[in-house]
């Protein structure tokens, strides 16, 4: 019962905030759908895992590095996938491989903050989309007061509570859109920060400038 009178409370909250809870509601549902999204791919597992680096270097010394092999390593992980294009122009020369590793990784940044512009978006006119909500029920209230003076107590309080709705709910909604947009945005630095220490080991272990050492 508890639920039910629950569920009712909520729609009659959004019912009362008026058209603008719609476009509020619809941000709220795609913001947590981006969160959700990038949770799973920014997984440290399906990005930069551990003790990729020995494991490709280990089967590149023993000849083990197929094609089959390459490819494989390229499909499960953007570190991987930097690596692999490394070790695919390593004969060229140091900086050819290195040219090559970093176009690789601009594509894999790419990729990692996909949706990221949009998350940010939707911090920045959630608020906005609440604040529009305000002033329109508050030009509600005054519209009301010049056609029926200050008696009618319920007609007021319709519009101020419409104002109200919609700036909490914007503010709901943009809140943790804007910390989540914060928290990914430095989990892309530090995943690139990462791989980008991997990947010069690889080169400077490759053309021999570096001893074997990856812990």
């Amino acid at each position: 019962m508890g639920r039910f009178e629950g569920g009712v409370l909520v729609f009659e909250l959004i019912q009362s905030g008026g058209w603008l809870m719609v476009p509020i509601i619809a941000c709220s549902i795609l913001s947590l759908a981006i969160c959700l999204e990038r949770f799973w791919v920014l997984q440290k597992k399906r990005v930069a895992p551990d003790n990729l680096l020995s494991e490709v270097w280990m089967r590149v010394r023993s000849g083990e590095m197929t094609p089959e092999r390459l490819q494989m390593i390229r499909n499960e992980s953007s570190l991987g996938q930097i690596m692999v294009a490394g070790l695919n122009n390593s004969n060229h020369g140091r900086e050819i491989m290195r040219e090559s590793i970093q176009e690789a990784a601009y594509h894999v940044m790419h990729q990692m903050e996909r949706f990221l512009n949009s998350l940010g978006t939707i911090a920045a006119i959630s608020p906005l989309l609440g604040l529009l909500g305000t002033v329109i029920g508050m030009i509600k209230v005054f519209a009301e007061i010049m056609l029926q003076g200050t008696g009618n107590a319920n007609v007021l309080a319709g519009g101020i509570s419409e104002a109200l709705i919609t700036t909490a709910a914007g503010l709901s909604v943009a809140i943790p859109t804007l910390v989540f947009h914060r928290y990914f945005q430095r989990r892309v630095e530090t995943l690139l920060i990462e791989m980008e220490q991997e990947c010069q080991k690889l080169v400077e272990v490759v053309h021999g400038e570096r001893e074997v050492d990856f812990e």
